[in-house]
């Protein structure tokens, strides 16, 4: 598990006690930078170990596919010529279409109204609350409703 801690400041309007005069105290926090949205409700008791290994298989499918958008040019070499190796570059490509049919198929065997919560909250590391203000839903709906969405993809994964 990776932790780090973070020191942050307080800004002067945001007093931890607003009846002391003077500088407050620096706030230190320790953050699990490796921790997903899902992982840290698994750890509350609030996903079942089917719905947790279903969102961590999705999200593995996403990376792998490399579905996610580049912040920058991708570097990477040309791949070799057959001679030098081309099999290997083509598996690569190969594991990377496999994985973007899986992710795929997943959602829609999610359906069109979970497919949503499920790409925010495990592909993109968006918490539940952001999501759920994201797309309009009252606060506290996003959990069950990820729950389902959880529950149908455990269920095309075998899990559950």
């Amino acid at each position: 598990m990776t932790a780090r801690r973070l020191d942050t400041r307080i800004h002067p309007d945001d007093r931890l006690d607003p009846d002391k005069v003077g500088p407050q105290v620096m706030r230190h926090v320790t953050v699990n930078v490796a921790e997903s949205p899902i992982a840290w409700l698994a750890a509350r008791g609030l996903l079942t170990g089917a719905q947790l290994q279903a969102g961590e298989r999705l999200r593995a499918d996403y990376e792998r596919a490399g579905l996610s958008a580049r912040v920058t040019m991708r570097w990477d070499a040309a791949p070799p010529a057959k001679g030098r190796g081309g099999a290997r570059a083509s598996d690569a490509s190969l594991a990377r279409i496999d994985a973007r049919r899986r992710f795929h198929a997943a959602v829609d065997h999610v359906g069109p109204g979970l497919a949503d919560i499920c790409w925010r909250v495990i592909c993109a590391g968006e918490g539940i609350g952001g999501a759920e203000k994201a797309m309009g839903w009252p606060a506290r709906s996003g959990k069950l409703v990820l729950g389902l969405a959880l529950d149908r993809l455990a269920r095309f994964y075998g899990m559950g």
